[in-house]
């Protein structure tokens, strides 16, 4: 900065500074002249002479704070557009932190997950094994979407995820859920068998606890004051491109055994497929 610049700014000061001191004084003498005036005053009892004294001290003290707003209002001025910068300075530094803060507190005011709970988001799956105000902790399940399987491994995102990543929860808070597994077959095969074949397994591994399927799946219709899907085993047929066809079985399982009845349900189906001969172990 050059130093003319300099001195013009320290001009500025002091004669502000000459100013005040200017109203300081002025005052000073304002009220020790009222105050003396007020106590000589004969028709004044003692008591409105207390009242007049007090209002006289802080009509003198609003006077003056006045007064400086007023001298100092340019440097005020250039002081409040010189916060404003550093506050929103401070903001961007620490966008990433806030937005971790605020989806901690997403997480905790919404009952979005807990530890135990299976969740997606933003290409993450897993387990959650831990999580605190910047960050979730994942025990990963795969390979892939479909898979159910723990992969060793542990992944960990930030809670700012959570503002811009939709979460799938996926066992909200029951025993038993419905899963789908997705068999594909050749559009010359018979899949009218293969649709049959899988059905019939899926029932007969589902068989155990269908009961129990029907019953979580009433409590979850009367807490959330919906029609439940019915927990029987059905199957879609998809057409995802020439050529092929998707069977696509949807089953009930326990949510802590949902990857041993898929593998028991396509063991079954594959064994019955190649020998129609072969009864499977139940």
């Amino acid at each position: 900065m050059p130093q003319n610049q300099w001195f013009s700014i320290d001009s500025l000061v002091a004669l502000d500074g000459l100013k005040s001191l200017i109203l300081l004084l002025t005052l000073i003498a304002a009220r020790a002249l009222i105050v003396r005036w007020i106590a000589g005053n004969p028709t004044l009892s003692m008591e409105s002479k207390r009242r007049w004294v007090v209002t006289t001290r802080n009509s003198v003290v609003f006077a003056f704070l006045i007064g400086l707003v007023m001298i100092w209002a340019h440097e005020l001025q250039a002081f409040a557009v010189s916060l404003v910068a550093l506050a929103a300075a401070m903001v961007l530094a620490t966008k990433e932190l806030i937005l971790c803060w605020s989806g901690a507190a997403l997480r905790v005011g919404g009952k979005v997950y807990a530890v135990g709970d299976r969740i997606q988001i933003a290409g993450h799956r897993g387990v959650v094994l831990d999580h605190d105000m910047f960050a979730t902790k994942l025990l990963e399940i795969g390979p892939g979407q479909s898979a159910h399987l723990y992969t060793g491994r542990v992944t960990v995102f930030p809670n700012s995820l959570l503002f811009t990543n939709p979460l799938i929860k996926e066992n909200p808070e029951q025993e038993y859920g419905l899963y789908t597994v997705v068999v594909p077959i050749k559009n010359d095969d018979d899949w009218q068998r293969a649709e049959r074949v899988l059905l019939e397994a899926a029932k007969a591994e589902c068989a155990p606890f269908m009961e129990e399927a029907v019953r979580q799946m009433k409590l979850l219709e009367q807490a959330n004051l919906l029609e439940a899907p019915s927990p029987e085993p059905r199957i879609t047929i998809q057409l995802p491109e020439s050529g092929k066809i998707h069977l696509v079985l949807r089953f009930p399982a326990p949510d802590r055994g949902r990857s041993r009845i898929e593998q028991a349900i396509l063991r079954r189906y594959l064994l019955q497929m190649i020998d129609p001969t072969v009864s499977p172990q139940t």
